[in-house]
C-alpha cells in the first residue's frame, strides 16, 4: 500500500463515488479506479460494492477505513504544517460540536474562521457526544464541544463549564410567567425526548428514577431541530439547554422556565490525546476559545464555570 492509494480509498469512501472523489481530487476517473484496484489487489479482497447508486465498503473496505483514515488525515498535516511554515496556517480542521451547541456557535463561528483564517478548510459536524468521541479516537476530527464526564474520555479535555438545563414548552403554555417548576411536575408530563442512546436522555431518567415516577414519552427525536419543533406544535415538553431556544423564545414561538432542582451538564472541549495538534487546529482552538467567551459576554450562553 502507498499513500496515493489510500488517499484515493479514503475519499472515495467518504463521499460514495468515482466522479466526486476525481472532483475533489482532481484527478481523471480512470487513475482512481487503478489505484483502488491495486490497493483491492494487493488486500485480496474487495473494498467497495459497485452500483448504480455509487461506490459502497465492503466489511473489508470498512475496517480499512476505520484503520487507515486518521493516518491520512495525519499525512495531510504534516503537509499543510510545513507549508504554514512560511505563512498563515493553512489546511483542514474537523470540529464537532453537539446540536444545541451548534445551534449557538456554527453560524458565527464559522463567518470569523473565514474572515481571519482563509487559507483554513474548517468542516463543521454536528453530532451527539459519543460519536465525536469515537471519531476523536479514530483521529477522524481535530477537535470537539461536547457534554461528558472529563475523566471518563481519554482525551485532551479542558472544562468550559456547567450548562443549565431549563423546561421548553410552547407559546401559552405558560412557562414564561413561572420563576420556576417543580421538576417532579414537569417529570409527570407529557415529554418530547432524545432516544436512550443520547446522554441528555439519560441525565433525565436518572432523574425519574431518583423520584420513582414513570416518564411519559410518546415522541422521541434525535434530531434536535426536529426536537424543538414538535414541542412548537404543542405535543409535549422537553428540556434543553436555554442557549439552545434563545432564538425560538425571543420570537415568541417557545416559554422556558428553570426547574426547582438545577439540573446541569458537564460541557468540555476535547481533542486527541495520542496525536499533536496541527498548526491549523491550534488556530482553531484559539479562536474557538474566543467565541465561547464573546457568547457568555453577550448573554447568548449560561455556562456556569465550574
Amino acid at each position: 500500500m502507498d499513500f496515493r492509494q489510500l488517499r484515493t480509498f479514503s475519499c472515495v469512501a467518504e463521499l460514495g463515488s468515482l466522479s466526486k472523489a476525481s472532483d475533489t481530487l482532481r484527478v481523471a476517473q480512470p487513475a482512481l479506479s487503478r489505484q483502488i484496484k491495486l490497493l483491492e489487489h494487493e488486500l485480496r479482497t474487495e473494498l467497495f460494492t459497485r452500483n448504480g447508486r455509487g461506490m459502497v465498503l465492503t466489511e473489508a473496505g470498512r475496517l480499512l477505513l476505520a484503520r487507515t483514515s486518521g493516518i491520512v488525515r495525519q499525512i495531510d498535516q504534516i503537509r499543510d504544517d510545513i507549508q504554514s511554515t512560511k505563512g498563515p496556517p493553512s489546511g483542514q480542521v474537523v470540529l464537532g460540536l453537539v446540536p444545541t451547541v451548534s445551534c449557538v456557535l456554527s453560524a458565527r463561528f464559522a463567518r470569523r474562521c473565514v474572515e481571519k483564517f482563509p487559507g483554513i478548510s474548517l468542516r463543521i459536524v454536528e453530532s451527539y457526544s459519543g460519536h465525536l468521541v469515537e471519531w476523536l479516537h479514530r483521529g477522524e476530527m481535530d477537535l470537539a464541544i461536547l457534554y461528558g464526564r472529563s475523566a471518563d474520555l481519554h482525551l485532551n479535555v479542558e472544562s468550559l463549564g456547567r450548562d443549565n438545563i431549563v423546561a421548553v414548552g410552547p407559546r401559552g403554555c405558560g412557562l414564561a410567567r413561572k420563576k420556576s417548576v417543580d421538576v417532579g411536575w414537569l417529570l409527570r408530563q407529557r415529554l418530547v425526548l432524545p432516544s436512550h442512546s443520547h446522554g441528555l436522555r439519560a441525565l433525565i431518567e436518572h432523574a425519574a428514577a431518583q423520584r420513582k415516577i414513570k416518564l411519559n414519552v410518546q415522541l422521541e427525536a434525535d434530531s434536535f431541530r426536529v426536537l424543538t419543533s414538535l414541542v412548537e406544535e404543542g405535543l409535549g415538553f422537553a428540556l434543553l439547554p436555554p442557549s439552545s431556544v434563545h432564538g425560538e423564545v425571543a420570537d415568541g414561538r417557545l416559554e422556558t422556565a428553570p426547574v426547582s432542582k438545577p439540573m446541569t451538564r458537564e460541557l468540555i472541549f476535547a481533542s486527541p490525546i495520542d496525536r499533536p495538534a496541527s498548526t491549523a487546529s491550534l488556530a482553531i482552538t484559539t479562536l474557538l476559545r474566543e467565541e465561547v467567551a464573546a457568547c457568555r459576554k453577550e448573554g447568548l450562553w449560561d455556562i456556569k464555570l465550574s
